[in-house]
């Protein structure tokens, strides 16, 4: 079932665009996710790192959501840079859903992991919602539209058995919490690094719960557990169990590889400064290279050859 309040909306996701077919002037734009998500921070994190650590005139704007990014990567050039899940941008080289039928994905390019998607699903306290099967009949924003975020809670919640039984509303992923708050809908999905300043909006004023996966209901979903740590939200006293997934920050082919290279310096010369600010980039290491899910750019390559970083061959 689906409910209409008001237009489409952006995803927990960040692009980099760079302004002329190369980047070579150094002025970049840095398109985010909607504000008051993790992944808008971590834009505004990494567009100061970008300008102090290699010099490069970054804007910061918003942007749509992963898929949307992934579709422009065979029609942009240059200094496109973008984020997405490595199982996005799998499922475009392949031409599977939602790329069906579409070709020229081969032009995506690796650059470096940032912190993964971190699925929530928040409630009102008041809802009567205590566990998954309960938001039946309850309006329900799924995640951004159009968003991974949005595609991952159907995928959970058809392995749950309770898709067709949940009543979504789209919204802009920015409306979802005054809906909560006004008690428009039973709550609201969204992906994003704990702590998502959305999520601790929500829960500012609001009494809210935060929904957590059994072993059993683990064994039907996709996805890393991970688990939401008692105390990192108000009012949310115990720990949730979740899933996350990689992400990843990706530009194409035709990028000139001295962007590609300042970009990939300034993020890892930077992160430690970064991980001060907000500890999601903390969890941010080497070996989740290995989740790329596509070949390196050569001016990255070249950074992490520099730094002794040992890259693994299924992305050289």
């Amino acid at each position: 079932m689906k409910k209409t309040l008001t237009a489409a909306l952006a995803a927990a996701t960040l692009v980099l665009s760079a302004a002329g077919p190369a980047a070579a002037d150094g002025r970049v734009t840095l398109k985010a996710a909607k504000s008051g998500s993790s992944y808008y921070v971590m834009a505004v994190q990494l567009s100061e790192a970008a300008k102090t650590a290699a010099g490069l005139d970054v804007t910061v704007e918003e942007s749509q959501g992963s898929v949307q990014n992934v579709k422009e990567a065979k029609r942009r050039t240059g200094g496109y840079v973008f984020t997405s899940p490595p199982s996005l941008v799998g499922n475009a080289m392949a031409g599977k859903k939602p790329f069906e039928g579409e070709d020229g994905y081969d032009v995506v390019r690796g650059l470096f992991p940032i912190p993964s998607l971190t699925m929530h699903w928040v409630v009102r306290a008041d809802s009567g919602v205590q566990s998954f099967a309960d938001l039946a009949g309850k309006s329900f924003i799924a995640g951004g539209k159009g968003s991974f975020g949005e595609r991952k809670t159907h995928d959970v919640f058809k392995a749950l058995g309770i898709d067709d039984k949940v009543s979504f509303v789209d919204v802009e992923l920015n409306a979802a919490v005054p809906a909560l708050k006004n008690n428009q809908v039973a709550g609201f999905a969204t992906a994003g690094s704990y702590p998502a300043p959305n999520v601790t909006e929500a829960a500012a004023g609001t009494a809210v719960r935060l929904l957590g996966l059994s072993a059993a209901d683990l064994e039907k979903v996709k996805g890393d557990q991970l688990v939401i740590p008692a105390g990192t939200y108000p009012g949310v006293d115990y720990d949730v169990t979740t899933i996350s997934l990689p992400v990843n920050a990706y530009t194409v082919a035709s990028m000139d590889d001295d962007t590609a290279y300042k970009l990939t310096k300034a993020f890892w010369t930077s992160k430690a400064g970064m991980t001060k600010s907000n500890p999601w980039w903390g969890g941010v290491t080497a070996g989740m290279l290995a989740n790329l899910g596509a070949k390196l750019h050569p001016g990255a390559a070249k950074y992490y050859a520099e730094a002794g970083v040992a890259v693994p061959d299924t992305v050289k």
